[in-house]
């Protein structure tokens, strides 16, 4: 039985799908502007193994991770490059997806970008002001929390008087607001200025928040299971999607809210603005691998703070080797006694577990963890015991061929949902890849980008990681 710790009502809760079987799910992507930096993707990976762990449980899942490539830093940095904002986003795209397929995420079903979205934000809108819950000013659209009684309910903050400046999303334009709190849904731009959309109440260009809701309900349905994202966007960006995406449909957004908490880098929260952080490309630069950064980022479970530090990060390394290297001893294993899933007699009478033995006890440890509240540490813990207990058999006995299946079954179960054992060597050879590529850069000539999507989703299954330089497509595996 999954429980998870809904922010909404601050409470462990038994995770029960409005549909049987299904689970819609939203999590918060990045913008856009820049390289993700590890805080970033501490997130991603707690959504990855959010992901992979419902799956594991048995639901369908459909999973929408946005790109928001709109927004004031990108208006900003693309103006001040002379550029438009999708030729300025685009390669922050190409490296983020990079990034995102290094660390060994899985690849979400639905992956929109804001600004193919700006019919369903116009609609979304256009609903509120008509029923009172937005309001005109100097040309630009805002929410009236004034008319949304339940404001608060997510974050738990007192909101009384001015609150502008809580946090440096919170809306703060110079236009005149009949509140302080309300929020811009649009913002006025001139007939000339670029970006901007025509709506019916005037040209003009989204606000941040209502961005997700329109990508939600477009591929998820007015209301859904489930919503995550970093703990720093539970206020004011949550907060704001809730009042908006209700304030519109009069129904329940998300029936349950999942929040991450921060990474720090010397008991410092890491953030772009502090300064004090890092990219997965700056590690990765230090000889770091994939795969260490990622075991490191889900190490701690996802609602306590992770404090980084590069000694944790030389020991992640060192630790996930051994796993490889596990791996590799029980498929090579030792001549096997005995008959199969036969406990062993030690020299002072007491029986010993056997391979299948401790694998199935590792695997029931894992789950009851996992079902609480994802708590990768005591999953990890069970991992390490099998691998421990496992070892010692190998050198006493050996594994019989029944116990080495067992133990690779339980390998490959907590492989599904961690991803920390790294992918075995691909069968792929390098005239594969090469007539892969070639066939993909053929498609994106040809316009094809669905069947371009499919082989850079097939290379980075096996291992492949793509990249644009100015002498072109380079491949390289992970």
């Amino acid at each position: 039985m999954l429980k998870l710790f809904n922010t909404l009502s601050r409470r462990l809760e038994e995770f029960v799908p409005i549909e049987d079987g299904k689970v819609r799910m939203y999590i918060c992507g990045p913008t856009v502007w820049n390289f993700a930096h590890i805080g970033n993707f501490r997130t991603f990976i707690f959504g990855d193994v959010l992901r992979r762990y419902l799956k594991f449980k048995g639901f369908e899942l459909t999973h929408v991770f946005n790109l928001t490539d709109i927004d004031d830093r990108i208006i900003n940095e693309s103006a001040a490059r002379n550029i438009s904002i999708d030729e300025f986003t685009a390669p922050f795209i190409t490296y983020f997806w990079e990034d995102f397929d290094a660390l060994g995420n899985e690849r979400p079903e639905v992956t929109p970008r804001a600004t193919e979205h700006i019919k369903e934000m116009i609609g979304i809108i256009a609903t509120l002001i008509e029923n009172g819950h937005a309001y005109e000013s100097d040309g630009s659209i805002y929410y009236r929390i004034a008319a949304f009684p339940e404001y608060g309910k997510l974050s738990k903050i007192s909101f009384e008087g001015n609150i502008a400046g809580a946090s440096d999303r919170v809306d703060t334009d110079k236009y005149d607001k009949e509140d302080a709190r309300d929020f811009a849904l649009w913002k006025l731009v001139g007939e000339d200025e670029i970006p901007g959309w025509d709506a019916p109440f005037g040209r003009g260009r989204p606000g941040w928040h209502i961005e997700c809701s329109a990508m939600a309900m477009r591929y998820l349905g007015e209301t859904f299971d489930l919503h995550a994202g970093g703990m720093d966007l539970q206020f004011p960006h949550h907060e704001n999607e809730i009042a908006q995406s209700e304030g519109a449909t009069g129904k329940l957004f998300s029936k349950y809210w999942v929040h991450s908490e921060f990474l720090k880098i010397d008991d410092v929260t890491m953030s772009k603005s502090k300064g004090n952080f890092f990219t997965f490309r700056d590690l990765r630069e230090q000889g770091y691998s994939p795969l260490a950064i990622r075991y490191l980022l889900l190490s701690v479970p996802y609602r306590k703070q992770l404090n980084f530090t590069f000694e944790g990060l030389k020991a992640a390394e060192s630790t996930v080797e051994r796993l490889r290297n596990f791996r590799s001893l029980v498929k090579e294993g030792g001549s096997p006694t005995g008959s199969d899933g036969a406990s062993s007699q030690a020299s002072d009478g007491d029986t010993q577990p056997t391979g299948r033995d401790s694998a199935a006890a590792a695997l029931k440890k894992f789950e009851e963890a996992m079902d609480d509240d994802l708590n990768t540490a005591a999953a990890l813990a069970a991992v390490h015991d099998m691998v421990r207990e496992v070892n010692t058999i190998i050198a006493a006995n050996g594994l019989t061929e029944e116990e080495k299946s067992a133990v690779l079954d339980a390998v490959a179960k907590f492989d599904a949902v961690l991803g920390i054992f790294g992918r075995e060597d691909s069968d792929l050879l390098d005239e594969d890849v090469e007539a892969l590529i070639a066939e993909r850069q053929d498609a994106r000539r040809h316009r094809n980008f669905g069947r371009s999507d499919e082989i850079r989703d097939e290379l980075a299954a096996k291992g492949i990681i793509l990249e644009d330089t100015k002498d072109g497509m380079r491949w390289r595996r992970k």
